[in-house]
């Protein structure tokens, strides 16, 4: 059972480069060597202090092994957590999820061409069509509490990729739901999801 964060940082003004870069150079691959799969990270396009990423886990118990390994354990975090947390209003915005149709394997880009993501995130009863990849909440405890996650909420999350800005906002067009969060993300360089 794979279980997936949708971490959603509001940022100190004008610091989301400085996360980006940070994260890209110095906090990926030590984070999956801890034993995280880092799905994707991107600039929200609707707010410029706004960085949203994707982590993933086997599993509840992979998961708390791996935060411990690379919070509390690693050197990676131990190094640049002061520098990262110096950009950062708010990090708590967490859904904690599982998956429905899951994200196939993604290669990790040096640099690449940038596609355009769409999250969606509505009541658990929201109908998606055709996504790419969709969640709904994981109900299982939180065991890894210095990390909080949004609790008793009951959400259907959808991930679609465009090629294209143009793309997305043709598809966005035919789009009827108002009681909808909308994402509209742009990935970083290191992003896999793209």
């Amino acid at each position: 059972m794979t279980v997936v964060e949708l971490r959603q940082y509001t940022l100190r003004p004008g610091q989301r480069d400085v996360l980006i870069d940070l994260f890209d150079r110095e906090l990926l691959e030590p984070q999956e060597t801890a034993g995280c799969t880092v799905v994707g990270q991107f600039r929200d396009e609707d707010d410029p202090d706004r960085f949203v990423w994707f982590r993933s886990f086997p599993d509840m118990a992979s998961r708390h092994a791996a935060l411990t390994a690379f919070y509390l354990e690693g050197e990676a975090w131990r190094t640049h957590r002061d520098a990262a947390n110096a950009t950062m209003l708010d990090s708590d915005n967490v859904l904690l999820l599982r998956p429905e149709v899951d994200f196939p394997p993604l290669p990790r880009p040096v640099d690449a061409a940038s596609s355009r993501i769409l999250v969606l995130i509505g009541p658990a009863s929201t109908d998606f069509v055709a996504p790419f990849a969709s969640f709904v909440t994981e109900p299982a405890e939180n065991t890894f509490r210095t990390l909080p996650v949004r609790e008793g909420e009951n959400v259907r999350v959808g991930v679609w990729v465009f090629p294209d800005l143009a793309a997305r906002q043709a598809f966005e067009r035919g789009l009827a739901m108002p009681d909808v969060q909308r994402l509209r993300l742009a990935p970083t360089s290191r992003s896999s999801l793209r």
